[in-house]
């Protein structure tokens, strides 16, 4: 058996008390003493760390870098300007996801590509060949460098008081700064997995990651794990690899429009003609459109779709367990677990929390495309079929600093 890899903040997770726990070859935290129900709840009315430095990152360069970023990637490379991210997917011919990612432009001749932990190798057996064709480089960084998500109302006020981080209080979504905090070069992103209307990414040395972490900590954020990293992105209703993208129940390839979020990451702009997958994307992006119309006659192209569901029945929901309609199964639960919530009252900045929470059965299911928003389901939970409804979302995120619990049923 190999020795799990190690980011530079271990030592601080194992000081602190975390569970760790083998994350695609990595020894990373999955919760805290407090649990992950507290992670959750701090992060939504705080501010939670999140130690990312086990992602994949890959630089990106040389002339043909955007030709290159063009044919595997789903997204226009080429409307990416300097100081801006995208959220994009890495495509196979057939219209699936290999993977998903995030496309950073920090300076002119370079990008920054950040994939999953788990599909480093993969990945890059799939990259690297493709990048022959070209007059590019790929070259892997991941571990030379550490990175922290740093998200919830908190964030942008902990980072922006730091000298030198007034100009993170302006950043918009996706915006990306290299700026100096404390006397230390850093790369800063508007990005996140937790669903927060605030939350950034932090690119550091090893010894200055290692710095921020403990200067945040002693600003009054709170570190958070694997497991409240879940909870969270399931709320928000963001895929994982492996679940909501990848194989199927079955073990056949999802399609890439499965995802909602493809309408985001898939751009058929000029220049995309040679995207890997292409005619599969486009065919799926026709039936994604007629579905949202109501109008299913080319669901052949996309036979399944990802939505959130929302159990009404007293039980808890996981990965695996069947849904019914009409007696008939249409699907499967891709992710479901508990979510802890606050009720709060109001909105942005109006926003009320009334000290009470609460906990609810939610997830994601991958369903026939005729399925539709208020439709009421059956998931099998442990040999009983309970009620469910397919919901529009669980979160609200519009509205700065804080993101709203939607309670459905």
């Amino acid at each position: 058996m190999s020795e799990l890899k190690r980011t530079v903040l271990y030592q601080a997770h194992v000081d602190a008390g975390a569970d760790m726990v083998d994350f695609g070859g990595w020894d990373m935290p999955v919760q805290y003493p407090s649990g992950i129900i507290a992670e959750h709840l701090f992060t939504r009315s705080e501010c939670s760390l999140f130690d990312v430095s086990h992602m994949g990152r890959l630089i990106v360069g040389g002339p043909d870098r955007l030709k290159f970023l063009q044919k595997v990637l789903t997204n226009d490379a080429s409307a990416l300007e300097i100081g801006r991210a995208q959220y994009t997917i890495i495509p196979a011919e057939d219209g699936s996801a290999v993977d998903d990612a995030y496309l950073y432009r920090f300076t002119d001749d370079r990008c920054l590509l950040v994939i999953n932990a788990a599909n480093i190798e993969k990945d890059k057996e799939w990259l690297l060949p493709i990048a022959e064709g070209f007059d590019c480089f790929v070259s892997d960084i991941s571990g030379e460098t550490g990175s922290i998500a740093v998200q919830g109302p908190r964030s942008r006020d902990m980072l922006s008081s730091l000298k030198g981080g007034e100009a993170i209080a302006s950043m918009k979504r996706n915006d990306i700064l290299s700026l100096t905090l404390e006397g230390r070069s850093m790369m800063i992103s508007r990005t996140g997995y937790t669903g927060e209307p605030l939350g950034y990414e932090v690119f550091a040395s090893n010894e200055d990651t290692v710095w921020l972490w403990g200067k945040l900590l002693e600003m009054g954020a709170k570190p958070a794990g694997l497991g409240a990293r879940d909870t969270l992105r399931m709320e928000a209703s963001m895929p994982l690899y492996g679940h909501e993208m990848g194989l199927d129940a079955d073990g056949k390839p999802m399609p890439i429009y499965a995802v909602f979020l493809a309408k985001f990451a898939v751009s058929f702009a000029e220049g995309k003609e040679d995207m890997i997958g292409y005619e599969a994307l486009a065919k799926q992006h026709e039936a994604f459109l007629k579905i949202l119309e109501g109008d299913h006659s080319l669901a052949a192209d996309l036979p399944r779709r990802i939505q959130p569901i929302t159990l009404l029945d007293r039980g808890v929901i996981r990965a695996g367990m069947p849904v019914f309609k009409d007696g008939e199964q249409v699907g499967w639960v891709t992710s479901g677990t508990m979510i802890p919530y606050h009720v709060i009252e109001g909105e942005g900045k109006d926003a009320v929390f009334t000290g009470s929470t609460g906990k609810r059965a939610i997830g994601a299911a991958y369903m026939d495309s005729t399925i539709a928003e208020g439709d009421k389901v059956e998931v099998e939970v442990r040999g009983r079929r309970l009620n469910a409804v397919v919901s529009k979302t669980h979160l609200k995120n519009s509205k700065i600093p804080y993101a709203i619990p939607v309670i459905n049923g």
